[in-house]
């Protein structure tokens, strides 16, 4: 017997393949060999569907916690914010919906879920109880923004492949900024090395210890 949660995986499975434009209700019901009524019968419409793909991997990504039963308040929220970037690394639609869902309803599950997993650690961090929402915010901002540099676009790419190769990119860009001037961009040259071989996941991390230093300064 078909299932909601058939529903759902096959529905991500399609996301992740071919992006938004893949998953429609004949396509999924022709992966499915059901007709389209079992659909609406579970998950509603196409776009519930889509909020409910979103609500299911983000809420697997929430449910992270990290290892060790000494886990510091910093290590839970360095757990669910790499857990974050990875998920929203393999979905590639997701960054897109993510926002959609957080701008669009405010108190449902995603965006509750975000805020209270990492807000939640606010108080034991030391913030003050006044600056809760902006260090919850400066947070979820940066892990939500680092994280959908590397997504899939929506709308006019003209000139952009998205599934390029991220080591001939790094290495092109690389050259193109050693060709610059370097008494008029010596920043850009100081750190073109490191452009070059960095980890973005571990870029990501330091970004994340950048904004807990800051944190504890606002005791």
């Amino acid at each position: 017997m078909l299932s909601r949660e058939q529903i759902i995986d096959t529905a991500v499975a399609m996301l992740d393949a071919g992006g938004e434009g893949a998953l429609t209700i004949r396509a999924l019901t022709e992966r499915l060999s059901t007709g389209s009524g079992a659909i609406y019968y579970h998950v509603g419409t196409r776009d519930e569907l889509l909020d409910t793909a979103t609500e299911t991997v983000i809420g697997a990504a929430l449910a992270t916690r990290p290892a060790g039963a000494a886990a510091t308040p910093g290590d839970e929220i360095r757990a669910v914010a790499l857990a974050l970037f990875d998920a929203i690394a393999v979905h590639q639609w997701l960054a897109t919906r993510l926002t959609r869902q957080i701008i669009r309803n405010p108190v449902g599950p995603v965006t509750v879920g975000i805020f209270e997993r990492i807000g939640g650690q606010m108080g034991a961090l030391g913030v003050p109880r006044a600056s809760w929402f902006d260090g919850a915010s400066t947070l979820v901002h940066y892990i939500l923004g680092a994280a959908g540099q590397s997504a899939r676009m929506e709308g006019d790419i003209s000139g952009i492949d998205p599934d390029g190769d991220r080591d001939e990119f790094l290495e092109a860009a690389s050259a193109a900024w050693q060709e610059l001037d370097p008494e008029a961009y010596p920043f850009m040259h100081a750190v073109v090395g490191q452009m070059r071989e960095h980890d973005d996941r571990e870029q990501f991390l330091t970004g994340i210890a950048v904004i807990l230093d800051g944190l504890t300064h606002l005791r």
